[in-house]
């Protein structure tokens, strides 16, 4: 998904919530007997969109259960740096709204500091609980034990190629078994081509996306335990760290990146919204919302045809002992403020949003599957093969859940892959440099 994800320092003043009340951070609610009006935040066009079509069907079927509740849409377009930016100051000042959208990755976070509220109980006594996966029931409690927001996305990410064009330079298209078969197949397209085959996220232009959408999903395949989340503690000096360094450092010696785009400003846009659709980058690493968001017909760089051009692999076994896999994400979920007044109604939106039609209309909009395994028969959800495969392979898929300090861990990657993407350093060299800037940025408390 098209995402922004340089870490952001909070430099801008704090931005109240239009509409909010000062005495009701998150909504407003009528002395006089009549509706409570609760505040959702979303951020991305595609979800807006999504929301400003489902809100009337939860107020009518609230009506029907004798609430009267009222929903107002804080609809503002960001990046996701303006985003994390924004919504952090509107928590430090309690004035956020009363459920907030939010990508997994900021919840722990936000969680460790006191301003989401815990939702276990609300999830407990839902019927819908039932349904969701165990895998994702358990990644989303946090290392104090309790849940904050309610994933309802997620997807699996693999290696998209382009089945077409490597077909036409007489290249294998089955399965990599290992990283070397998968490097030996790129050599040969970077020798009949001149192209850069391979784009992983990395380097400080790409920001967290080189560690959430480019690094973990390796690391995750080969080694699970470079994060205790019993202790919220990391160990820097897990085997899994230096092996994906020497394989990014593997990548960059034989040129198969495409170093000066990963380089530019906006990174993802020369790369995947630009050579992957032309066929000049012919492996992307990217998740199942690329069907829909990236190259889909009303995505960001539609390619005619799709499904017959391109295809997926999954990760290809990094070490000896690993089977190839794919790499599972929590992707959005509802969030409500420890401040908020109104937390039932907000539960209920989060609830009546992540069930039934309202949510296949969600999931198919973003391209996105789903974390509970009574989609498959919904429509519009059912209609979308390659989605609801996606919603098969995630039981197979792998997924190392983590909490504090994932941020820190982010940046670290970040500069650390820049060395390499500069030349400046071997696999050996940014592992090292890894691990002395991870210790800095987490203290002492985060590390194992």
């Amino acid at each position: 998904m098209k995402r922004t994800r340089v870490i952001a320092a909070l430099a801008v003043s704090i931005v109240a919530v239009a509409g909010l009340s000062a005495c009701s951070p998150g909504g407003n609610g009528s002395s006089s007997g009549g509706p409570t009006t609760i505040t959702v935040m979303e951020y991305q066009q595609t979800r807006i969109d999504s929301m400003k079509k489902l809100l009337p069907g939860f107020e009518a079927a609230m009506k029907k259960q004798g609430k009267d509740i009222k929903v107002k849409l804080v609809a503002d377009v960001l990046t996701d740096d303006q985003f994390k930016t924004k919504i952090t100051q509107q928590l430090i000042a309690g004035q956020a709204p009363d459920l907030i959208d939010m990508g997994d990755s900021l919840v722990p976070g936000f969680a460790g500091a006191g301003y989401l509220a815990p939702i276990d109980d609300y999830l407990t006594k839902w019927s819908g609980w039932s349904h969701y996966y165990p895998q994702f029931k358990k990644a989303m409690v946090r290392q104090d034990g309790h849940i904050y927001a309610l994933v309802h996305d997620t997807g699996v990410q693999n290696l998209f190629y382009r089945k077409d064009i490597l077909t036409q330079l007489g290249i294998d298209t089955s399965q990599p078994k290992t990283w070397d078969d998968l490097i030996s197949r790129l050599v040969q397209v970077k020798d009949k081509t001149g192209d850069t085959p391979i784009v992983l996220p990395a380097g400080t232009a790409w920001g967290g996306g080189a560690w959430n959408e480019g690094f973990q999903p390796i690391l995750g395949g080969t080694d699970k335990s470079y994060y205790d989340l019993k202790s919220g503690k990391w160990d820097l000096k897990s085997s899994g760290f230096p092996a994906v360094f020497d394989l990014y450092s593997e990548l960059y010696t034989k040129g198969l990146l495409p170093v000066q785009d990963l380089e530019n400003p906006n990174p993802w846009q020369p790369t995947k919204y630009v050579k992957f659709p032309a066929g000049k980058i012919q492996v992307a690493a990217q998740g199942t919302w690329g069907w829909k968001y990236d190259w889909g017909p009303e995505g960001a760089t539609p390619i005619p045809d799709l499904t017959t051009k391109v295809d997926t692999w999954q990760y290809p076994a990094l070490r000896s002992g690993d089977k190839p896999f794919g790499w599972s994400g929590l992707g959005f979920g509802y969030a409500t403020p420890a401040k908020s007044q109104h937390k039932d109604e907000a539960m209920l939106l989060a609830q009546y949003l992540s069930s039934g039609t309202p949510l296949a209309d969600q999931l198919v909009a973003s391209g996105a599957a789903a974390p509970r395994d009574d989609l498959a028969s919904v429509k519009p959800y059912a209609d979308e093969p390659k989605l609801l495969q996606a919603g098969k392979d995630l039981s197979t898929s792998v997924y190392v859940p983590t909490g504090d300090g994932s941020d820190q861990i982010a940046q670290a990657i970040a500069t650390s892959t820049e060395l390499i993407l500069n030349g400046k350093a071997d696999g050996a060299q940014a592992y090292q440099a890894f691990v002395k800037d991870a210790t800095d940025l987490l203290g002492p408390n985060l590390v194992k």
